[in-house]
């Protein structure tokens, strides 16, 4: 996709409004959080503390609404104790430019950095280094500056305290994680009738895996209809794919295969049940027509064989999904000792921040498009808070201010901001600029207009970035208006401030840039490997089934995940840059997608007949476990180096199998399909050498995760 076709899809995607929930009650309490900080600043020390408590308390009501899965107070805390030091070093240094400069730059750069530990961690950062550009322009002294950054912790610290007071929908965003995983399940099943080999969507469960990331007190605080759904939910997903396999119940429209979609269908009404009871903290109300589905008919088994092990651990597992999600609602609330043993303990803090400063660290070498983030959003900041300062129009703040927050370690995310920043800048300052033309507010009306545009943003927050900075832009106005600031400067002036800050973010990246596309081979190569690593993993267990290959599936499993959905991720992304060079070409792309969600299926498949630990191990499967741990290193290898590979390990260890039980020949059966799914890989990688382009990959399979 060339660049004027790429800045259009961008600017159409920056201005899209989408449709989402929006949460009304968290936007009251927040909002009110905001006029209380800012109304007992006003009265108690005039319109510049007011303002600074206000920015106080509107960055603390954003944190509340990040998709964190920490309590909801522990965001606010943060961003208010980080927001305190961020404007005492701003106001500290403001009088001396050099010194300043140097201060905003670091910060900047750090908070670029951040980006290497997540959304939230990023986005926080972005948050402090632009307040350190508006708060210099509050007049205070150093004595005074102590106040400030004081009222600007304070005001954090209202909205953490409000949500511990007024708490709304307790442990609502785990329980909507486990919810959507559970409808995501149920989906599955549903399209699992009208096709075996759909493909399973991973990305619901990723989340709900991070969800249940919880702290010690978290875990026994914890809802019981909370504790071992997800667990359940994982053990669902190879027996739903093996119940539906023609190869199990055949392809033709039989008898057997009607009684497979009547268990589908019912497992796809008794998931969603459950899915809105936990999302809703209700009982569970079961759908009569789907208990009466999964009951073994009067006239006895209609399945046989695989089929019938199949259904009755489908039937069982249903059963206690049904029961988790009634949780207290039956047993009296409290987590049970084995969920909390088994529960997924977060690292204390000082591991935490020990693992941070690794992650941060390993982002420091120049391939890193973190890295290059950070230096991009560094030099910009230093860069247009010159030439604000040069330009006649004053408030030299407003260039640097909006070239970083539109600047995102991706070009979509980078170019579509900036679209959207100058679209609703320029309807925010309209709005705002008529407002003060016409009522000349006052302290105290400006302040109440801010905090209607502070309610504006929080109400706005999830469905698109043009109307909250179209909120953004009036609240910036009317907050510095309080103080005495800003109200002087013409709607055209800001206008123009904000493009220069646009084009000059835009510019940066066009000049050093961190494309997706020149990775995407590397990408597919981690793919490759941990599919194959997934697939040894379910092997040796077969081979040696103790509790500590139990382990290692599980953990191969997750790995595979994470690596899929990078990948999904490097695609979308790849897809919307215009580069035309050192790319995969969309045969390419599309011919290995197909052959590694078949390999995913198929290792799903032989996951469903996982034996227990402590089963009679399947020596022969072990040699076939090390032919496909050998080839995942050498594919990989094989992948970054423009090779095809080749899997002489595995045809080998295939061609001199020697087992001989019912359970040999499945685990045989499978490494033949496996095999097979590999040749097709190969033969999709003989086409990698054009360059990939951005067609649509709509039709990409997902992977059978």
């Amino acid at each position: 996709m060339g660049w004027t076709n790429t800045l259009k899809d961008t600017a159409r995607s920056g201005l899209r409004v989408e449709r989402t929930r929006l949460e009304p009650l968290v936007t009251l309490r927040a909002t009110a959080g905001l006029a209380l900080s800012g109304c007992v600043a006003l009265w108690l020390f005039g319109g510049t503390a007011a303002a600074g408590a206000a920015y106080g308390a509107l960055l603390g009501g954003i944190a509340v609404f990040q998709r964190s899965w920490r309590p909801d107070p522990v965001l606010p805390v943060v961003s208010a104790l980080t927001l305190g030091v961020t404007s005492f070093l701003s106001y500290l240094t403001g009088g001396h430019l050099p010194l300043f400069l140097a201060v905003v730059a670091l910060w900047t750069f750090l908070g670029g950095m951040a980006w290497s530990l997540g959304a939230n961690a990023g986005s926080l950062g972005t948050t402090n280094a632009a307040v350190m550009l508006v708060t210099v322009t509050l007049p205070a002294t150093v004595t005074q500056s102590l106040g400030q950054a004081a009222l600007m912790t304070a005001g954090g610290l209202v909205q953490a305290a409000l949500v511990v007071l007024f708490p709304i929908r307790r442990w609502g965003r785990h329980r909507d994680a486990l919810a959507d995983a559970l409808a995501a399940e149920a989906d599955y099943a549903r399209r699992l009738r009208v096709d075996p080999a759909a493909p399973f969507t991973p990305g619901p469960f990723a989340q709900a895996r991070d969800a249940a990331s919880l702290s010690a007190r978290q875990v026994r605080r914890r809802p019981a209809e909370l504790h071992g759904a997800r667990g359940l939910a994982e053990l669902l997903r190879p027996v739903l794919g093996s119940l539906a396999d023609p190869s199990v119940t055949g392809p033709e429209q039989t008898l057997e295969r009607e009684r497979v979609d009547e268990l589908l269908d019912a497992a796809a009404d008794i998931l969603d049940a459950a899915a809105e009871a936990i999302r809703q903290g209700r009982p569970v109300r079961l759908p009569p027509q789907a208990l009466a589905a999964i009951r073994i008919p009067e006239s006895g088994h209609v399945l046989t064989g695989t089929a019938e092990h199949a259904a009755t651990r489908l039937r069982a597992l249903l059963h206690d999904v049904v029961d988790t999600a009634r949780g207290d609602h039956t047993q009296g609330g409290g987590p049970r000792p084995a969920d909390v043993g088994n529960a997924l303990v977060r690292p204390s803090l000082l591991d935490q921040a020990k693992r941070a400063v690794r992650t941060v660290r390993g982002q420091l070498h120049r391939d890193s498009p973190v890295l290059r983030h950070a230096l991009r959003a560094t030099v910009v900041v230093v860069v247009g808070d010159l030439i604000g300062r040069a330009l006649p129009f004053g408030h030299s703040y407003w260039v640097p201010l909006v070239a970083l927050l539109i600047m995102r370690p991706g070009f979509s995310q980078t170019y579509s901001r900036a679209s959207a920043r100058l679209g609703g800048t320029l309807v925010g300052l309209i709005v705002a600029g008529t407002i003060v033309q016409l009522a000349h507010p006052g302290p105290l009306v400006a302040g109440i207009m801010s905090v209607i545009c502070g309610g504006l943003i929080l109400l706005f927050m999830y469905t698109g970035y043009a109307p909250v900075q179209a909120a953004a832009s009036g609240y910036t106005v009317f907050t510095l208006g309080m103080a005495g600031v800003g109200l002087d400067q013409s709607v055209p002036a800001r206008l123009v401030l904000t493009l220069i800050g646009g084009c000059l973010a835009m510019l940066a990246y066009a000049i050093y840039p961190s494309w997706e596309t020149p990775r995407l081979r590397t990408r597919l190569a981690d793919w490759i490997k941990a599919d194959l690593a997934y697939a040894a993993a379910v092997v040796r267990h077969h081979a040696e089934p103790t509790e500590r290959t139990a382990r290692q599936t599980r953990e191969a499993l997750l790995t595979a995940r994470t690596v899929l959905l990078d990948w999904r991720s490097a695609v979308a992304l790849a897809e919307q840059e215009p580069v035309r060079h050192r790319g995969i070409a969309h045969a390419t792309v599309e011919g290995a997608e197909h052959a590694l969600a078949e390999f995913a299926r198929i290792t799903m498949l032989l996951e469903a007949h996982l034996p227990d630990p402590g089963s009679t191990p399947l020596p022969a499967a072990a040699p076939l476990a090390d032919a496909l741990q050998q080839s995942a290193q050498d594919a990989a290898r094989a992948v970054r180096d423009h090779r095809i590979p080749t899997w002489e390990p595995v045809r080998a260890s295939l061609a001199s199998w020697n087992g001989a039980t019912p359970s040999d020949e499945l685990v045989h059966r499978a490494g033949d399909l496996l095999l097979t799914s590999l040749d097709e890989l190969s033969t999709a990688l003989e086409y990698a050498a054009p360059p990939m382009t951005g067609t649509s990959h709509a039709s990409r399979r997902e992977g059978g995760r």
